[in-house]
């Protein structure tokens, strides 16, 4: 009955692995991580499916013990976020400070459609079927793919159209 009165402070918040070590490991894991996704096809199309979905789950689950073993203070919890954030950020940044970094983290557009016709191989890269592309394209309002001048794929995966009768509107 006493036990559950008592509070072990130093394991609650002294490390009982080196902070250099969870950062390196918070650090590699990251990385990995990162790269592995930013290389996977964008599948979804700018939605987060049950398969993206699954696949965070699943990374998170094995990350878990890569990042920090067996920890169990708030502050190596702190410190692995700590790190995840710290290459969010300094990422984000390296892109807006260099063009190679950027085309990295966020590829340019791919083109799908052409003048009404798909670009096969570039649906194939993507994994995207016809039958998907159609179904976007509806879903913003184009009925028929000879309607559409260009689409793009986004770097986060949508999809945006120019149709034929898109017009130039004047700035002033």
């Amino acid at each position: 009955m006493m036990n559950w009165f008592s509070i072990n402070w130093h394991a609650i918040f002294v490390p009982s692995i080196s902070i250099l070590e969870l950062v390196i490991r918070g650090s590699l894991v990251y990385l990995a991580l990162f790269s592995v996704l930013r290389l996977l096809p964008s599948r979804q199309m700018g939605t987060l499916g049950i398969t993206d979905l699954l696949v965070v789950v699943l990374f998170a689950e094995a990350a878990q013990n890569a990042m920090a073993s067996n920890y169990t203070s708030i502050t190596e919890g702190a410190i692995l976020v700590g790190t995840v954030i710290f290459w969010s950020y300094f990422l984000n940044w390296l892109g807006y400070k260099l063009r190679i970094v950027q085309r990295f983290l966020n590829p340019p557009p791919l083109l799908l459609v052409k003048n009404g016709k798909t670009i096969e191989r570039h649906l194939q890269r993507e994994l995207i079927t016809e039958d998907e592309l159609k179904s976007k394209l509806r879903q913003q309002g184009v009925e028929f793919l000879a309607d559409v001048k260009l689409a793009y794929m986004e770097a986060d995966g949508s999809i945006s159209i120019i149709t034929s009768e898109s017009k130039l509107v004047a700035r002033e």
